[in-house]
């Protein structure tokens, strides 16, 4: 496949320009976290996600809770859970042996499940911003007046029925022309509605292409491209009507061919050679990454629109699905399994976004302070480039970016509590790695070893 540009070279050396840069900014953007703070319930949270991250065992009991809550009849069904679960913890502490037995005792189970349950649906909306589109729009205001645009993620996992696909179709399109209508009277905000390309949309959607068919198979990708194409064709048709931008997300190996494909053919039909405005994600810890970008450059650049790509560059969030399954069939994991691997490629696709300025506008999605700070000491225009946080993880970062008047974008998760569980386990595998930032930074390392170059 030809490569329209060159991998970018390594990191620059630790005494460079260019890196003392990097860690200027990198200073700057932590300091205005910490001025963002948390409130005492967010501090609670996060010194509960450290604690859980030293134990393995009751992280995984505690995510299952999680799991199974909202689909319990009562408290004392979700107490029963907690039992079960916590009974598996091999070696519990006072604090796990005791609510234990309080989940187990008939005279405090129903108090102890009715708590579990709460703080589970407290956690829930820490991440999912409201239970419908309409629902949501106060929030996403909110956002937007506080200097943060948003993209809004309607909640729900793989569908096994074409009527399922349909039915996420028609919330995809309820969505896009609700949000168009609620979007036409937020106030203005110059950083987040243009850059050196052009107007950028106020209403963003970020689709699953596993959600809008149900033929998602790896070894026939042509199957699924040929189902869902009619479905994406009219959300990219309802997009370019109000004025919106559409987002395809990326999921794992098993559909990554047959999403890239679906939206390049898309994108080249005459239709849409002037919008709608669209995009597509990037995940940094796949091993051939660089050449996923090559194909997305050739594809979309043979398109000849007059719109640029959106290319959302994230890490991956199916790290341990890939690396299982990998492990459980004798293949090669498709994804790095070092970290410093996978923060060295982000660095490199960064630097390649950033250098097709043309063709492509970057969106770099990460909560690693590093990694933004070498994105924005590498951007010529800090207007061309754009962060994104997670909703409920990335807040403060969010307020950071803001206050330096950088375009930044919040990833808001849309729906009710039993659709978003699988979502929320994501969220929390991620907050609670050793090898996150985030959780490295709750627990006081250094951050000038933070900001090193990987």
């Amino acid at each position: 496949m030809r490569t329209l540009l060159p991998p970018a070279p390594g990191s620059a050396p630790a005494n460079s320009d260019r890196e003392q840069r990097v860690r200027e900014l990198g200073r700057r953007i932590a300091a205005g976290q910490a001025a963002a703070g948390g409130g005492r319930t967010r501090v609670l949270e996060d010194r509960g996600m450290e604690l859980l991250s030293r134990d393995p065992a009751l992280k995984a009991a505690l995510f299952r809770l999680v799991d199974v809550a909202p689909a319990c009849s009562g408290p004392r069904e979700v107490a029963a859970h907690l039992a079960s679960l916590l009974g598996e913890v091999e070696r519990p502490l006072a604090p796990v042996k005791a609510a234990r037995r309080a989940s187990l005792r008939p005279s405090t189970r129903y108090a102890v499940g009715s708590v579990a349950g709460i703080a589970v649906h407290r956690m829930a909306k820490r991440f999912i911003v409201g239970a419908g589109p309409a629902e949501a729009v106060p929030a996403l205001q909110r956002l937007w007046t506080s200097g943060a645009a948003t993209s809004v993620d309607l909640l729900g996992e793989a569908t096994v029925t074409a009527a399922e696909a349909d039915r996420y179709a028609q919330r995809c399109n309820e969505a896009l022309r609700t949000l168009a209508r609620a979007a036409a009277n937020w106030p203005a905000q110059k950083t987040l509605e243009a850059d050196s390309h052009g107007p950028i949309p106020r209403v963003n959607l970020s689709v699953k292409v596993t959600a809008l068919t149900a033929r998602v198979r790896a070894e026939a990708p042509e199957l699924g491209i040929e189902d869902a194409k009619h479905r994406l064709r009219n959300l990219l048709r309802t997009a370019k009507a109000v004025g919106a931008h559409l987002h395809v997300d990326m999921e794992s190996m098993d559909s990554r061919d047959l999403i890239t494909e679906l939206v390049i053919q898309l994108l080249n039909e005459p239709e849409f050679r002037d919008g709608p405005s669209a995009g597509i994600v990037l995940q940094a810890y796949l091993r051939d990454a660089d050449e996923q970008l090559d194909r997305l450059l050739e594809g979309y650049a043979a398109a000849q629109r007059s719109l640029p790509l959106t290319i959302r560059l994230v890490k991956g969030a199916y790290w341990e699905h890939e690396t299982v399954e990998a492990r459980q069939n004798g293949w090669t994991p498709p994804v790095f399994e070092a970290k410093v691997e996978s923060d060295r490629n982000f660095e490199r696709l960064t630097r390649r976004l950033i250098a097709e300025k043309q063709l492509v506008r970057p969106a770099i999605a990460s909560h690693n302070v590093r990694s933004i700070a070498h994105a924005l000491a590498h951007a010529e225009n800090h207007k061309d480039i754009e962060f994104q946080v997670l909703r409920g993880l990335g807040d403060d970062l969010q307020q950071a970016l803001a206050g330096m008047d950088l375009r930044v974008r919040t990833y808001c998760p849309v729906g009710d509590l039993v659709a978003g569980m699988s979502y929320l386990v994501r969220r929390l595998l991620e907050n609670t790695s050793n090898d996150s930032f985030l959780l490295s930074r709750s627990r006081g390392d250094d951050l000038d070893q933070l900001l090193a170059a990987p």
